[in-house]
């Protein structure tokens, strides 16, 4: 039916009837879709956190690398992924969609399939949002709400010396998968780098895990590359920073890749990007039961650093020298 129907001839008000008919909407007295404004209630206690990222064609994605289903998961889940870094539970999310005029409706299909995915999976109820017209591409803007007790929210200046270093999951596998993806591979087995490229998970559980046990006392999520988001903590810390690279986890793809190279790609892994892991610093007294906390998650955790009063971020290669990165990590501009 999708093929037999243009984005013209659907309109703009269709296209947002097809998008409200996808998504459960709030339950009374809460108001979504339909009117000027969403009316939300925060929970009891609570603070409301809020988190705006947008994608944009031809600078965060290329529609030829993977389905349209995994960019729609994608849109979500690098905004819940800033969530799971200040350890809050998600409630709501805005959609905003700039659609060029020949954009195939099929595609719109697929992205809000996506969309819809991530948000079931999360319990994140889609409360309003905008379409309009592009004329240089699809931008896709996802603006996400959470909410956690005021004491519990976790934030960036809370490092302390002598911290602990810690990160989530597996680092640089989708640096590598980018590259594969560019160099004309495609989607290849679930947990793949490529995978984890176009389809990564927002470490949520274990983000609110960490902050109800009061266990972290810094966090961010990996989304610009370890280098670059450890600076951010450590300049709003007042601190430094020394990483052992040779502790970073890495996948088992990854050290295949790895071992086949001329010389070790450290710049892929502490400064690739988009691994929307989360790295966060806590006493060494805490390592037992962040351990466990990982365990309860389902997601390894590891200790790849400490904090320091240097004001640098080094990191350490296994040889003992000093690495020189090409770049700490994404910039913009």
């Amino acid at each position: 039916m999708c093929a037999e129907v243009s984005l013209s001839s659907l309109g703009e008000f269709g296209l947002i009837d097809r998008i409200r008919a996808r998504f459960p909407q709030p339950l009374l007295p809460e108001l979504g879709i339909g009117d000027d404004a969403a009316v939300l209630s925060p929970s009891l206690g609570m603070q409301l956190l809020v988190s705006t990222d947008l994608l944009a064609e031809g600078v965060h994605f290329d529609r030829s690398f993977g389905p349209a289903r995994l960019l729609g998961r994608k849109a979500l889940a690098v905004n819940l992924s800033d969530l799971a870094a200040m350890g809050a539970r998600p409630r709501w999310f805005f959609l905003s969609l700039a659609i060029p005029s020949a954009f195939p409706l099929d595609d719109i299909e697929g992205i809000l399939d996506g969309l819809a995915e991530q948000a079931a999976a999360h319990d994140c109820i889609l409360a309003g949002g905008d379409t309009c017209g592009s004329k240089h591409g699809l931008v896709i803007s996802v603006t996400v709400m959470g909410e956690q007790s005021p004491e519990l929210v976790l934030k960036r200046n809370g490092a302390f010396p002598g911290d602990d270093i810690w990160v989530s999951g597996w680092l640089g596998d989708s640096a590598l998968g980018l590259s594969l993806l560019q160099e004309g591979q495609r989607l290849d087995g679930e947990g793949s780098p490529i995978a984890r490229h176009l389809d990564p998970v927002p470490r949520l559980l274990l983000g609110r895990e960490l902050a109800q046990a009061s266990l972290a006392r810094a966090m961010i999520d990996i989304s610009d590359g370890l280098l670059a988001d450890l600076g951010h903590v450590c300049r709003q810390s007042g601190c430094g920073a020394e990483l052992m690279l040779e502790q970073l986890p890495l996948s088992e793809r990854f050290r295949a890749y790895a071992a086949a190279q001329q010389t070790y790609p450290w710049q892929m892994a502490a400064s690739g990007g988009e691994d929307y892991e989360l790295c966060f610093t806590a006493s060494p007294d805490n390592r037992a039961a962040i351990r466990e906390i990982g365990k309860k998650s389902g997601i390894p955790v590891t200790v790849v650093g400490k904090v320091t009063s240097c004001g640098q971020v080094r990191a350490c290669l296994p040889n003992g020298s000093i690495f020189q990165p090409s770049s700490s990590g994404y910039t913009h501009f």
